[in-house]
Parts: C-alpha cells; structure tokens; sequence
C-alpha cells in the first residue's frame, strides 16, 4: 500500500511541470501595427481604413461614407506581404517626422494618412500626393487591399439580395484582377467558390466563378 502510495506521489510530481506549461497562456501577437487611412469627402467610398498587425494575419478594413457609424472588420493578411509592408514602412523611418506631400499645388486627391504604432511609440504622416517611391508602394498595396475587400463585401452582398448582379459584380473583380491591382486576390478564392457551385445563381455567372478560382489558384 505504502509503495503505491509512494508511485503515485512521485508521478504527481513529474507531472507538474507539464501542467504548468499547458496552464501558460498562449503566446500573443506583438502590438506593432502599420495602418492607412484615407478621407475622401463626396467620393464613394469618402472613409478607408486598413490595420495590419507585424507578426499576426488578423487585420481590420473599414470601407465606409463619413456619416456612416464605424464598423471594423476582421481579415487576414498574408505573412509574406505584411513583411514587405513593414519593411516599406521602415524605409520611411516608421514616418518618424517624415514629409511625404508634394511642395506645389495640386488637385485634392484625398488626404492620406500612414501611421506606425509599437507600444508606447506612435508616428504618423499625412499628405494627399507624393513622389515618393517606397511610399507609393505602400499606399498601392493598402489601396489594393481595400479593393480587395471591396470586392468579397460587394459579391457576398449580391449573392444575398441581388443573385442577378452577381455577374456584374465578377466583371468588375476581373477588371481588377487583370490590371494586377489585388495583392492576395486567392482571399477571395472561397467566395467564387460558393458562386460556382450554387445552383441558384445564373450559369453565366456560375462558370465566370469558377473560371477565376481556377485561375487564382493556377497562379498561386
């Protein structure tokens, strides 16, 4: 009796170590954030939000008019495109008193807004046109994301209320598509999906669905 007694104690206490690690909580992303806002009174979208976090592919976008209420929304962000975003960011000194716009007159483009968060450190930058290239970059993939998720809010939107707009809204992704505008364009991948294989939509717009997860995929 003793000695079983004795067995069970001594696995109790090989056994704590491990019950320690799995209480641990898990690991969480770092804070760091890159985002890009654009305001755009009387154009469609006026407001344009896009939040990425450097070691997690959880993102936000917020597509909206200015007197719509807030809504972010939950997206994903590949790992190999956040890399390349926050090492634009970096060659623009995390816009650390960085002055992008152009020094000249020029027509109101929007006024856009890069900004770079880690912990207690903040920067951001402002400008409605500029020459700079890493810049540009950046702004073209943010832009590009925003249309991307423009894209999935516009078709998910059709296939509920408007089955027979749902071609037009492919059209207008495909437009998009070849002019290499869309950063991770196979994010939309599940959605052409659900299109090409519901009966319910037309066959035109089915085989248009399917066309182009076919060729997202081939090119991924």
């Amino acid at each position: 009796m003793k000695l079983l007694q004795a067995r069970r104690f001594l696995t109790a206490v090989w056994l704590l170590p491990f019950a320690f690690l799995t209480a641990l909580p898990a690991e969480k992303p770092n804070g760091t954030t890159l985002s890009y806002r654009r305001i755009f009174k009387s154009s469609t979208p006026e407001f344009i939000e896009i939040k990425v976090n450097e070691t997690s592919n959880a993102a936000t976008f917020e597509i909206r008019q200015l007197d719509e209420d807030p809504s972010p929304t939950p997206f994903e962000v590949g790992a190999l495109l956040r890399a390349k975003m926050f090492e634009l960011a970096e060659l623009l000194h995390h816009f650390e008193n960085v002055q992008l716009d152009v020094r000249r007159r020029i027509a109101n483009l929007g006024e856009k807004t890069f900004r770079y968060e880690k912990g207690k450190e903040a920067h951001e930058t402002k400008f409605n046109y500029t020459l700079n290239g890493p810049a540009n970059q950046l702004m073209q993939i943010f832009e590009g994301l925003a249309r991307q998720q423009e894209h999935v809010v516009t078709l998910e939107r059709r296939m509920k209320y408007d089955r027979l707009g749902v071609n037009d809204a492919l059209l207008q992704f495909e437009t998009d598509l070849n002019r290499k505008l869309l950063p991770e364009p196979q994010r939309v991948v599940p959605v052409l999906d659900e299109i090409a294989n519901n009966p319910h939509f037309v066959d035109i717009a089915r085989q248009r669905a399917r066309a182009l997860a076919e060729r997202i995929r081939d090119q991924s």
